[in-house]
């Protein structure tokens, strides 16, 4: 099979029918051979209808269907893992995605050799309060992960095959996904100007939060990714520093109270120093970060049912 297309969704019943006749097209044209996986996270309007009826008339439409509301991440880990295509694209369901773009990103993975190739909606057709956060997590992502995209938040991307089966997204890790494929040593990230298109049907499901869930998943993907399978190398480090600072002090305090009792200098008790007690402290804390290395060291990443989700319904075959 050439193409998998993977469409997260929710509450999008108006946007169905448009947007798979659309990538219907866009495959006849081109002689793809294609399946369509629409992950219905949950809806609460007639999505999951309009995709049983548009399935019995397409029998490359796949679904599946959540109990509940989980989030974009875990539509396209459960989507990731039913794809069988050499290339998959993803793209979100409300239609500003444009499906024509699909063949060039095609053709970016199979002839230039990409692992992955990033959209990037130059031309936005969203409200300033969506696109003025868009481009501050798109910097300091940039700053962060050394990745030079524009739009890391593109819901239109295509990826090898390889690629979405060596991932793991989780969380709202949906936005990282060319610093997830990286950290799995996929380099060759590409990107491609696509059109956007202002949405047509119902409003969008994001607000201003996810610039601070974006912030805080992004350094939780930094950590996971270099000290996620040897955290000792980061609690450690920072433990044995802090007790030889606080071990060090404490033998700089003694040798001066020392010093003193053997040149008959005036007394003075070690407790009345406020530095013994910064020190105690640090040795302290120090021997708390090495322990908090080793526990960390136990249970890294060992969450059997991390991605573990409720479905009520598969189509396929």
């Amino acid at each position: 099979m050439d193409i998998s297309v993977v469409v997260p969704l929710f509450n999008e019943e108006e946007s169905l029918p448009e947007l798979t006749a659309w990538i219907d097209r866009v495959m006849q044209a081109n002689n793809f051979s294609y399946e369509v996986w629409l992950i219905d996270d949950g809806s609460t309007d007639n999505s999951w209808k309009v995709i049983t009826e548009l399935r019995a008339k397409n029998a490359n439409l796949k679904a599946v269907k959540f109990q509940r509301n989980y989030g974009k991440s875990p539509a396209l880990f459960v989507g990731f893992k039913r794809v069988s295509g050499e290339v998959v694209i993803t793209m979100d369901a409300d239609l500003q995605d444009s499906p024509d773009e699909i063949p060039e990103l095609y053709r970016m993975i199979k002839e230039d050799g990409f692992d992955l190739v990033s959209g990037w909606k130059q031309k936005r057709h969203d409200p300033i309060g969506k696109t003025l956060p868009s481009k501050f997590f798109n910097a300091v992502t940039r700053k962060v992960s050394g990745i030079h995209l524009h739009d890391f938040n593109c819901g239109l991307k295509s990826y090898r095959l390889n690629v979405v089966k060596s991932i793991e997204v989780y969380g709202d890790m949906h936005r990282h996904m060319p610093l997830l494929a990286k950290w799995a040593g996929f380099k060759n990230i590409g990107e491609k100007v696509v059109e956007h298109h202002a949405r047509k049907y119902g409003y969008s499901k994001f607000g201003l939060s996810r610039l601070i869930t974006g912030f805080l998943d992004l350094m939780s993907l930094m950590f996971v990714g270099k000290f996620g399978k040897r955290p000792m190398h980061l609690f450690g480090t920072l433990g044995t520093i802090v007790f030889l600072v606080g071990f060090f002090s404490i033998l700089y305090i003694g040798g001066t109270k020392l010093y003193a009792l053997a040149n008959h200098m005036p007394k003075q008790l070690v407790t009345e120093n406020p530095w013994f007690y910064i020190s105690l402290t640090s040795m302290v804390l120090g021997t708390i970060l090495f322990n908090t290395g080793f526990l960390a060291e136990l249970v890294a990443r060992s969450s059997a049912d991390r991605n573990s989700y409720l479905i009520e319904t598969v189509l396929e075959g």
